[in-house]
C-alpha cells in the first residue's frame, strides 16, 4: 500500500507540475463570439451552436456511452465479466482505450483546448480532492459497540448523513460503516440499516458542500460559489427526515424479532464509542479551508493565470502528506484500508472525463432540442441517468444542457458558475444537483461508495440484497420520497 500511495503521489505532484508549465495554453486570446459586424470569415468560424454541428457528429458520444455502459453492466453481467472487472488495470485499460478515440477525434476536429482544459482544470482538481478526503479520513479509527437499539442506529445514520457533506460521501461512508457493523453484529436484521446507510450517508447527505459529493465539486470547479450549495438545505432536510423516520419504524419492528439472547448478548459485549487518529481531522479542516478559500473568489488573480489555482491542489497533497507522517500506520490496518477504491476511481474516470467533452459540447449546443426546459424535468432527467449511470458526469451533462436552454442564440454558453444570480437558472441547477446526489442512491452503481459499502457489508458477512433485491427497496423508498420532493421543491 505504501509503494502504491507514493505512485499516486508521485503522479499527482507531476501533473501539478505539468499543468503549470502549461500556463501558456490558458493564455490565449478567447475566440470572439460572432456579432452582426463579425463574420464568419473573421472569427474563423460560426456561433458556437452552428460551430458544433457541422464540426462534430454525433457518433463522437459513442465512447462516452460506451464507457458509463461499461461501468453499469460489466460488474453485474456474469461471474466472467465481474472477476474481469475487479482487476484495476483492466479498468485502466478500458479507460484509456475509450479515452485515446475520443482524444483523437477532438484534435482532428478542432478541440485540443477542450482537452487540456479538461485534464488540467476539471480532472486534476477532482482526483487529488478525492484522494485527499478518502486518505485523511482511512487514518481516523472508530471503536466501540454501543447497543444496537432502533434509537441509537437512527441517530447514528442522522450524524452520518451530516458528517457527509463535510468529508465526502467516500470518506463518511469508509469512516462509519464498519463501526455501524459492529454495532450491529449480534442482531440477525441488519440488511435493512446498511440499505439506509446507503441512501443516507453514501448519498442524500453529501448535498451541502462540494466536499459532499463528486458533482457538486464539479460544480465548483465550474465556478459555482462553495456556499451555493448550502441553499439544498430544505431539500435534504425533507428527505432526511422522511427517511430517518422510515427507517427507525422499520428497525422497531426489526427489533422485535430478534431473539432475547441476541439482545442481551449485545447488552453483555456493549463498550463506548472511542476515536483513534484524531489528528486527522485538522488536516480534514485543512481540505475544507483549503477548498473553500482557495479560489478565484479570494485569489482574482486566478482569473488572470488560472494554473494558480493549482496552490489548492498543492495544499491538499500536502496535507495527504501529513496525514501520513502523523498516523499510526495500525490505525489503517484497524480500518482495513486499500487505495484500491481510490485508484478505480482514479483509472476510471480519466476515461470519463474525455470521453464526455463530445457529449457537453453538443449538448451546450442543442439543449433546447431535447424538450426538458422544466424543473421537474431537469430533477427527474439527471436523477434518472444519475441512478444507471454515475452521477458526477451526468451532473455536467445536464448542465450543459441546461446552459444550451437558457444562453441566448449567438452568444457564448452559459458557464454553471454564470447561473448564479439568475433566479430561473439557480432553480434549474438546484434540480439536477438535488436530482444528481439524491438519485445516485437508486442503484449500487449510481454513486462510487454504493458498492464499497455493500463490499465492507459482505466481507463482514452480511447477506446483501442483489442488484435487482437493492433496486426493490430504493423503487419502494426512495421514488416514492422523490416524487414529493417533486411536488414540495420543482413544481
Amino acid at each position: 500500500m505504501v509503494s502504491t500511495l507514493k505512485k499516486l503521489l508521485t503522479l499527482m505532484v507531476f501533473l501539478v507540475c505539468l499543468s503549470v508549465t502549461t500556463s501558456g495554453i490558458f493564455a490565449e486570446e478567447p475566440t470572439p463570439v460572432p456579432t452582426e459586424t463579425t463574420t464568419q470569415e473573421e472569427t474563423g468560424h460560426s456561433s458556437h451552436g452552428e460551430s458544433v454541428h457541422e464540426e462534430l457528429p454525433y457518433w463522437t458520444v459513442l465512447p462516452f456511452v460506451a464507457i458509463l455502459l461499461s461501468i453499469a453492466i460489466l460488474p453485474v453481467a456474469s461471474h466472467k465479466t465481474a472477476h474481469w472487472w475487479e482487476d484495476n488495470n483492466n479498468k485502466l485499460i478500458l479507460a484509456v482505450g475509450l479515452g485515446a478515440i475520443s482524444f483523437v477525434v477532438l484534435l482532428v476536429y478542432g478541440y485540443s483546448h477542450n482537452i487540456v482544459h479538461t485534464v488540467f482544470f476539471d480532472y486534476i482538481p477532482f482526483i487529488i480532492l478525492l484522494g485527499s478526503l478518502f486518505y485523511i479520513s482511512g487514518g481516523i479509527v472508530i471503536k466501540g459497540d454501543i447497543h444496537a437499539t432502533p434509537l441509537n442506529n437512527t441517530l447514528y445514520l442522522l450524524i452520518g448523513a451530516t458528517l457527509a457533506s463535510f468529508i465526502g460521501t467516500t470518506g463518511a461512508s469508509m469512516l462509519l460503516i464498519r463501526p455501524l457493523l459492529k454495532t450491529n453484529s449480534e442482531r440477525k436484521h441488519v440488511v435493512h440499516t446498511v440499505v439506509f446507510f446507503i441512501f443516507l450517508v453514501s448519498n442524500i447527505g453529501g448535498s451541502l458542500t462540494p466536499l459532499g459529493d463528486p458533482p457538486l465539486f464539479l460544480g465548483y470547479l465550474k465556478g459555482v460559489p462553495f456556499t451555493w450549495t448550502f441553499k439544498l438545505l430544505p431539500e435534504m432536510l425533507v428527505a432526511v427526515a422522511i427517511l430517518l423516520t422510515v427507517y427507525f419504524v422499520w428497525d422497531t419492528m426489526a427489533y422485535k424479532k430478534e431473539t432475547k439472547k441476541d439482545l442481551k448478548r449485545d447488552d453483555k459485549l456493549a463498550t463506548p464509542f472511542s476515536i483513534g487518529g484524531q489528528v486527522n481531522f485538522i488536516w480534514l479542516l485543512g481540505v475544507i479551508l483549503a477548498v473553500a478559500f482557495l479560489n478565484s473568489n479570494y485569489i482574482p488573480q486566478i482569473n488572470d493565470t488560472p494554473t494558480l489555482g493549482f496552490i489548492r491542489e498543492a495544499v491538499l497533497i500536502i496535507l495527504i502528506g501529513l496525514s501520513k507522517l502523523t498516523s499510526k500506520e495500525e490505525n489503517r490496518k484497524f480500518n482495513n484500508f486499500t487505495l484500491h477504491p481510490i485508484q478505480e476511481v482514479a483509472y476510471l474516470f480519466i476515461g470519463i472525463f474525455i470521453t464526455m467533452i463530445p457529449a457537453l459540447v453538443l449538448l451546450e449546443a442543442h439543449g433546447k432540442e431535447l424538450g426538458i426546459t422544466e424543473n421537474w424535468q431537469f430533477f427527474w432527467a439527471t436523477g434518472a441517468f444519475s441512478s444507471v449511470l454515475d452521477n458526477a458526469p451526468t451532473y455536467l451533462t445536464f448542465g450543459s444542457l441546461a446552459s444550451g436552454l437558457l444562453t441566448p442564440a449567438g452568444s457564448a454558453p452559459l458557464t454553471l458558475g454564470q447561473f448564479i444570480g439568475n433566479v430561473q437558472a439557480e432553480e434549474i441547477l438546484k434540480a439536477i444537483s438535488v436530482g444528481a446526489v439524491f438519485m445516485g442512491a437508486n442503484t449500487y452503481i449510481g454513486n462510487a461508495p454504493n458498492f464499497m459499502v455493500k463490499s465492507v457489508a459482505e466481507e463482514n458477512k452480511v447477506k446483501m440484497p442483489s442488484f435487482g433485491g437493492y433496486l426493490a427497496y430504493s423503487m419502494g423508498i426512495l421514488v416514492p420520497v422523490f416524487i414529493l420532493l417533486t411536488f414540495i421543491f420543482f413544481v
